[in-house]
Protein backbone atom coordinates (compact mmCIF):
# COMPACT_ATOMS: atom_id res chain seq x y z
CA UNK A 1 0.00 0.00 0.00
CA UNK A 2 2.62 2.86 0.66
CA UNK A 3 4.64 2.01 -2.19
CA UNK A 4 1.08 2.89 -4.26
CA UNK A 5 1.24 5.97 -2.43
CA UNK A 6 3.97 6.87 -3.16
CA UNK A 7 4.05 6.47 -7.18
CA UNK A 8 0.84 8.25 -6.66
CA UNK A 9 2.23 11.15 -4.77
CA UNK A 10 5.92 11.41 -7.86
CA UNK A 11 3.25 11.00 -10.59
CA UNK A 12 2.49 14.19 -9.43
CA UNK A 13 5.24 16.06 -8.54
CA UNK A 14 6.67 18.65 -11.39
CA UNK A 15 9.41 17.49 -13.59
CA UNK A 16 12.61 18.95 -12.62
CA UNK A 17 12.57 22.42 -13.84
CA UNK A 18 16.27 23.64 -14.81
CA UNK A 19 18.13 21.38 -17.75
CA UNK A 20 21.82 20.98 -17.23
CA UNK A 21 23.87 22.34 -20.53
CA UNK A 22 27.00 22.68 -22.10
CA UNK A 23 28.51 25.74 -23.29
CA UNK A 24 28.21 23.87 -26.70
CA UNK A 25 24.91 23.03 -26.20
CA UNK A 26 24.24 26.83 -25.21
CA UNK A 27 25.43 27.84 -28.24
CA UNK A 28 23.43 25.75 -30.45
CA UNK A 29 19.83 26.19 -28.54
CA UNK A 30 20.96 30.33 -28.73
CA UNK A 31 23.48 31.48 -30.70
CA UNK A 32 23.71 29.57 -33.71
CA UNK A 33 19.82 29.70 -34.59
CA UNK A 34 19.02 31.17 -37.64
CA UNK A 35 15.70 32.34 -37.14
CA UNK A 36 14.24 35.74 -36.98
CA UNK A 37 13.51 35.04 -33.10
CA UNK A 38 14.78 37.76 -30.50
CA UNK A 39 17.38 35.32 -27.67
CA UNK A 40 17.38 37.36 -24.31
CA UNK A 41 19.80 35.75 -22.50
CA UNK A 42 20.47 36.51 -18.93
CA UNK A 43 23.47 34.65 -16.82
CA UNK A 44 22.40 34.79 -13.47
CA UNK A 45 22.59 33.15 -9.76
CA UNK A 46 20.76 32.76 -6.84
CA UNK A 47 23.31 34.35 -4.89
CA UNK A 48 23.66 36.56 -6.66
CA UNK A 49 21.33 39.64 -5.33
CA UNK A 50 21.24 42.33 -8.31
CA UNK A 51 20.78 38.89 -10.44
CA UNK A 52 17.39 37.84 -7.90
CA UNK A 53 16.22 41.22 -8.01
CA UNK A 54 15.97 41.47 -12.11
CA UNK A 55 14.56 38.22 -12.60
CA UNK A 56 11.13 39.58 -12.06
CA UNK A 57 11.92 41.95 -15.11
CA UNK A 58 12.37 39.26 -17.54
CA UNK A 59 9.52 37.25 -16.60
CA UNK A 60 6.74 40.62 -17.25
CA UNK A 61 8.87 40.90 -20.74
CA UNK A 62 8.33 37.21 -21.83
CA UNK A 63 4.92 37.55 -21.01
CA UNK A 64 4.53 41.36 -22.31
CA UNK A 65 6.41 39.84 -25.39
CA UNK A 66 4.43 36.66 -25.49
CA UNK A 67 2.66 37.01 -29.21
CA UNK A 68 6.03 37.89 -30.24
CA UNK A 69 9.05 35.93 -31.69
CA UNK A 70 10.89 36.61 -28.06
CA UNK A 71 12.35 33.89 -25.87
CA UNK A 72 13.72 34.57 -22.49
CA UNK A 73 16.40 32.38 -21.39
CA UNK A 74 17.66 32.39 -18.20
CA UNK A 75 21.66 30.93 -17.64
CA UNK A 76 22.14 29.89 -14.02
CA UNK A 77 26.43 30.39 -13.26
CA UNK A 78 25.61 28.20 -9.41
CA UNK A 79 27.57 25.55 -8.79
CA UNK A 80 26.83 22.18 -10.70
CA UNK A 81 26.70 20.21 -7.08
CA UNK A 82 24.07 22.90 -6.05
CA UNK A 83 21.26 21.88 -9.01
CA UNK A 84 18.85 21.07 -6.21
CA UNK A 85 18.55 24.04 -4.68
CA UNK A 86 18.22 25.59 -7.95
CA UNK A 87 15.52 23.43 -8.80
CA UNK A 88 13.89 25.10 -5.67
CA UNK A 89 14.64 28.34 -5.98
CA UNK A 90 12.92 28.16 -9.57
CA UNK A 91 9.62 26.09 -8.73
CA UNK A 92 9.39 28.30 -5.24
CA UNK A 93 9.72 31.63 -7.25
CA UNK A 94 7.52 30.02 -9.62
CA UNK A 95 9.77 31.19 -12.80
CA UNK A 96 8.12 29.90 -16.05
CA UNK A 97 10.74 31.30 -18.38
CA UNK A 98 13.33 28.89 -18.85
CA UNK A 99 15.91 28.25 -17.10
CA UNK A 100 19.01 26.36 -18.30
CA UNK A 101 22.17 25.79 -16.01
CA UNK A 102 25.50 25.83 -17.38
CA UNK A 103 28.02 23.39 -17.34
CA UNK A 104 31.08 24.67 -18.92
CA UNK A 105 34.04 24.22 -16.53
CA UNK A 106 36.55 27.28 -16.32
CA UNK A 107 34.78 30.74 -16.94
CA UNK A 108 38.18 31.99 -18.08
CA UNK A 109 38.27 30.02 -20.78
CA UNK A 110 34.16 30.05 -21.76
CA UNK A 111 33.27 33.99 -21.17
CA UNK A 112 35.35 34.92 -24.31
CA UNK A 113 33.37 32.38 -26.19
CA UNK A 114 30.12 34.37 -25.39
CA UNK A 115 31.14 37.27 -25.27
CA UNK A 116 34.73 39.12 -25.27
CA UNK A 117 33.99 42.12 -23.78
CA UNK A 118 32.44 40.84 -20.64
CA UNK A 119 34.42 40.34 -17.32
CA UNK A 120 32.56 37.61 -15.80
CA UNK A 121 30.70 39.61 -13.69
CA UNK A 122 26.91 38.86 -13.48
CA UNK A 123 23.91 39.99 -13.97
CA UNK A 124 24.71 39.96 -17.79
CA UNK A 125 22.59 39.90 -20.54
CA UNK A 126 22.82 39.19 -24.30
CA UNK A 127 20.39 39.85 -27.27
CA UNK A 128 20.39 37.43 -30.58
CA UNK A 129 18.89 37.06 -33.77
CA UNK A 130 19.62 34.98 -36.82
CA UNK A 131 22.88 33.73 -34.99
CA UNK A 132 24.20 37.66 -34.72
CA UNK A 133 24.82 39.42 -31.03
CA UNK A 134 22.64 42.59 -31.23
CA UNK A 135 23.51 43.54 -27.81
CA UNK A 136 25.45 42.96 -24.35
CA UNK A 137 25.38 44.57 -21.20
CA UNK A 138 26.86 43.79 -17.76
CA UNK A 139 24.80 44.66 -14.59
CA UNK A 140 21.14 45.16 -13.83
CA UNK A 141 18.09 46.41 -15.74
CA UNK A 142 15.34 47.87 -14.40
CA UNK A 143 11.65 46.64 -15.95
CA UNK A 144 11.34 49.85 -18.39
CA UNK A 145 15.10 49.63 -19.99
CA UNK A 146 14.48 46.06 -20.76
CA UNK A 147 10.84 46.39 -22.42
CA UNK A 148 12.60 49.47 -24.35
CA UNK A 149 15.28 47.14 -25.39
CA UNK A 150 13.63 44.66 -26.51
CA UNK A 151 11.01 46.74 -28.38
CA UNK A 152 13.56 48.75 -29.56
CA UNK A 153 15.69 44.97 -31.32
CA UNK A 154 12.25 43.72 -32.52
CA UNK A 155 11.79 46.88 -35.27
Amino acid sequence: MSAFILNFIFLFLPAEPVQEVTLEQLQARVIQQNNDTLYVVNFWATWCKPCVAELPYFETAAAQFKTQKVKVLLVSLDFIRDKQKLDKFVVERTIKNEVVLLNAGNPNVWIDKIEPEWGGAIPATLLYRNGEKLFFREGEFEQTELDSLIQTKLN
